[in-house]
């Protein structure tokens, strides 16, 4: 045909078609374009990709970090009763989505189901025929491939169809890029959100164990794991659980890794472990994760050479691996959260120091010049008892000598107390209990009563008697805070009984006090309950020995094994 020849009619409807659809483009483009968020914006370049080529189906598969298969499937068309019936999405391991992974190039098929390349559908699954294939490229990779099947009327796909998807697919990798820059500097954000509350937290000087909750919380929120676990050098070696953040119930908490693991000797050792599948990896099996979670990160709290703990964050079974951005802001979360976990640390050493010096003071002058002048006291009351010859004044003063006698042997008790050194091994739980006694006597201004029920030297366990001899420390502290009690009867009975007929310890710590307040904290009965229920056990509070019940009993239980 000549340049003066005018044209023949199908160039005519040709360039009538064409004129048609460029508006549609130019408005897929401007709506494509529209977001940031980045689910979002695929799911309207699905449907702008379906409207605009009058495809009935249309899905985006997103590969992987390696290459191999696709980390997420997006698709329109298909409704949530028919997806649910259908089940697995595409992992794009076989079948055409993985040849167009191997092989990124257009494709357009009239008959998908006759291509050798397929590999049939799954029960359930729409028919479908007519097949139109791009990939989507951001910054010249290959982000994942848009998919478009059946077009309406049972036509192929034809050639303005592809070059129309083409160019939706150059501005989807635009679009798609600028989402993940903002998603990305919107999880830095959070991360650095979370890092500023740890170290808040951590130098707070509030309680160490509602310190590393708030680690466990924020590791297992930034993350999107189902878990977040804090997990500190054990006494005997090994790594022990210390808090655990989850919506089910854990027993986990106090649980030892062993040190014979080599998941420990990698941590300790100041190396970050990523984990695919727990469930598939036999280094995780000594840590008692393996049978409920898949993809796992387990970070060293790792700063000025020291190896403080481990952060770990294991996703559920099935859920997609953690990508390279999201390790490595763990990674550096991990360092801060050590970082931070150093300087309470000093801040609690200097803390110590000055209540150690302190403590010694008021040891030397209750010894020096207390004890001293009480004693004197007694001899000169015992003096004058002897130079008396009323009947009545004799015994009198001789009570008086003998309660002197008492209080002198208390105050040396206390002493003692202050001067016990932290590191020294106690011999058994009734020791360790009468030390926790005899150091709250000293604030509190009077020695709290203390009975025994039991062999509880024999019949409580380590772990249970360490986290008892916790509780009893938190209940005194807050009795001596809030209570503004007279009298303090402390209980440890190991012959108790849980509901389920567990044989159990039983500790209550009753006062004489103002009782709870409707509107006060309960953070230290939180924190007895959650130290009671880790170990199969629970926590309560109730009326206490003032008058009409005035002040209050807080009990807490736990199974002997």
């Amino acid at each position: 045909m000549s340049p003066s020849t005018p044209p023949g009619p199908a160039a005519t409807t040709l360039s009538a078609e064409l004129s048609a659809r460029v508006p549609r483009l130019l408005e897929a483009m401007r709506s494509v374009g529209s977001g940031l968020d980045l689910h979002s914006t695929l799911d309207r370049i699905c449907e702008t990709a379906a409207e605009l080529t009058d495809a009935r189906y249309a899905a985006i598969g997103v590969v992987d970090e390696d290459g191999n298969g696709l980390a997420d499937f997006v698709c329109h068309g298909v409704d949530e009763a028919t997806a649910d019936r259908i089940g697995r999405l595409p992992d794009g391991h076989r079948g055409l989505l993985g040849a167009l992974i191997r092989d990124p190039r257009p494709v357009r098929l009239s008959d998908l189901t006759t291509d050798p390349r397929s590999c049939g559908f799954p029960g359930h699954h729409p028919a479908m025929r007519g097949f139109l294939g791009v990939p989507i490229r951001v910054q010249g990779e290959v982000f994942g491939n848009l998919y478009l099947t059946e077009k309406r009327g049972g036509e192929p796909f034809g050639d303005h169809d592809l070059d129309l998807v083409q160019v939706l697919a150059t501005e989807a990798g635009i679009a798609i890029g600028n989402a993940r820059l903002y998603e990305a500097a919107q999880q830095r954000e959070r991360w650095i959100d979370g890092s500023v509350a740890v170290t808040t937290a951590l130098l707070s000087g509030g309680a160490a164990d509602d310190a590393l909750q708030v680690v466990a919380e924020q590791t297992r929120r930034l993350s999107g794991a189902a878990a977040g676990i804090v997990l500190l050098p054990a006494d005997e070696g090994g790594l022990e659980i210390v808090a655990v953040a989850s919506d089910c119930p854990s027993n986990a908490l106090g649980t030892i890794v062993p040190p014979e693991s080599g998941l420990v000797a990698e941590l300790l050792d100041g190396q970050a472990v990523f984990v695919d599948s727990a469930a598939d990896d036999p280094r995780v099996a000594t840590t008692g994760l393996a049978q409920d979670y898949g993809p796992v990160m387990m970070l060293p709290l790792h700063s000025d050479g020291r190896v403080l703990g481990a952060l770990v964050t294991p996703r559920t079974r099935g859920e997609r691996p953690f990508t390279e951005t999201e390790r490595a802001l763990a990674v550096q979360f991990a360092s801060q959260a050590a970082l931070a976990l150093m300087t309470a640390e000093a801040q609690r050493d200097r803390e110590r120091l000055a209540v150690f010096e302190d403590r010694d003071r008021i040891a030397r002058d209750l010894h020096d010049l207390v004890v001293q002048r009480l004693f004197a006291t007694g001899m000169m009351l015992e003096s004058a008892r002897r130079g008396s010859v009323v009947p009545e004044v004799r015994q009198g003063v001789g009570k008086a000598v003998d309660e002197l006698d008492v209080t002198i042997q208390e105050i040396r008790t206390a002493i003692f107390a202050l001067q016990q050194s932290p590191a020294e091994p106690p011999s058994g739980l009734r020791t360790r209990v009468l030390r926790e006694i005899n150091t709250a006597a000293v604030p509190l201004g009077f020695k709290p009563s203390h009975r025994f029920a039991g062999p509880v030297d024999t019949l409580v366990g380590d772990l249970v008697g360490k986290n008892l001899i916790a509780a009893l420390r938190e209940a005194l502290s807050n009795a001596f805070r809030h209570a503004r009690a007279s009298r303090i009867d402390v209980v440890v009975d190991a012959t108790d009984t849980l509901p389920d007929g567990r044989r159990a310890v039983r500790l209550s710590v009753a006062d004489d006090g103002v009782g709870i307040p409707e509107s006060g904290r309960r953070s230290g009965l939180r924190n007895l309950a959650r130290r009671a229920e880790s170990l199969g056990g629970d926590s309560g509070h109730g009326p206490g020995i003032g008058a009409e019940g005035g002040g209050t009993t807080v009990t807490w239980r736990a199974p002997l094994a």
